[in-house]
């Protein structure tokens, strides 16, 4: 397993988030793309989740970030263990804001959402990312219509991804372990980016338990904590890598014993210092081993 880094968590221009990367000894990012391909692109990470800010969310222009980017890949600086997609849509106010808004769900976006995702596919070939992430939205087993609906359009993403030569991962988080299985396997060819701190956050379950559901998909791993909520209906929250309920050792251990052998992408999207937690995140794993 090597280490690497979410971009956005930054809220930094890629020169900066590639000063910080180099400070932690990391190559490996998770890049976002969607500011390279969509003007009106949200940053995850940045204040609210709701302001458009060019880039990984730093000040250099689109231009320039872009430009360094492909610096970083061209000298070997960098190596992307996958890019994101996120829909400018996706609404986290709340647990029902994000459950109405988030993915590929609400039908009034969709022939946005695919256009903008085939233009993202293209640039993770073009930048030699194996995978493509995206959050499928809230997934609905006792809806058959609309589960239905999901799996075709997920369909139809993971088929633009094998077309451009890369594979499609879907984020861990609104849906149980059992759920997204019983999903996945009438989807082959699409996999999943673990992330064990959106179980938590979502109160979708025990994320070392799921790491043995979901282990035939797990293609790409998240490193993130968070504590389980208080008040049902509410969201979790999330804290600095080994603080809360994850449990990052038995975590850890489950991970090798279904053999996980790709990346460990820190994530951080809450906090004062994130440079310091990814720092300390990234310390953590270098402890271990990794």
């Amino acid at each position: 397993m090597e280490i690497a880094v979410c971009s956005w968590s930054y809220r930094l221009s890629a020169e900066r988030v590639a000063e910080e990367m180099t400070k932690c000894d990391v190559k490996n990012v998770h890049l976002a793309l969607n500011p390279f391909v969509d003007p009106l692109a949200i940053v995850p990470g940045t204040a609210g989740e709701t302001e458009n800010i060019a880039g990984t969310g730093g000040v250099d222009s689109l231009e320039k970030q872009r430009a360094d980017i492909e610096e970083y890949l061209a000298s070997g600086r960098w190596k992307i263990s996958s890019t994101l997609h996120n829909s400018r849509y996706d609404d986290y106010s709340t647990l029902e804001s994000i459950r109405a808004t988030g993915g590929l769900v609400p039908d009034e976006h969709w022939e946005e959402n695919r256009k903008i995702i085939a233009d993202v596919a293209k640039l993770t070939a073009e930048w030699k990312s194996p995978y493509m992430m995206l959050h499928a939205g809230y997934i609905n087993p006792a809806d058959k219509t609309g589960h239905r609906k999901l799996t075709d359009r997920l369909k139809y993403v993971r088929d633009i991804c094998a077309d451009v030569g890369i594979g499609l991962t879907l984020e861990t988080g609104q849906e149980t372990a059992e759920d997204l299985a019983e999903m996945l396997a009438n989807l082959p060819g699409v996999y999943v980016n673990f992330d064990p701190a959106n179980m938590i956050l979502y109160g979708k379950g025990d994320p070392v338990k799921a790491v043995k559901t979901l282990a035939p998909w797990i293609r790409h791993i998240h490193i993130k904590d968070a504590n389980y909520t208080k008040i049902p209906g509410t969201w979790g929250e999330e804290v600095e890598w080994t603080k809360g309920e994850v449990n990052a050792d038995a975590f850890i251990a489950a991970l090798k014993e279904i053999g996980y052998d790709g990346c460990l992408a820190v994530e951080r999207e809450a906090g004062n210092d994130r440079p310091g937690d990814i720092a300390r995140a990234v310390m953590d794993l270098h402890e271990r081993g990794f």
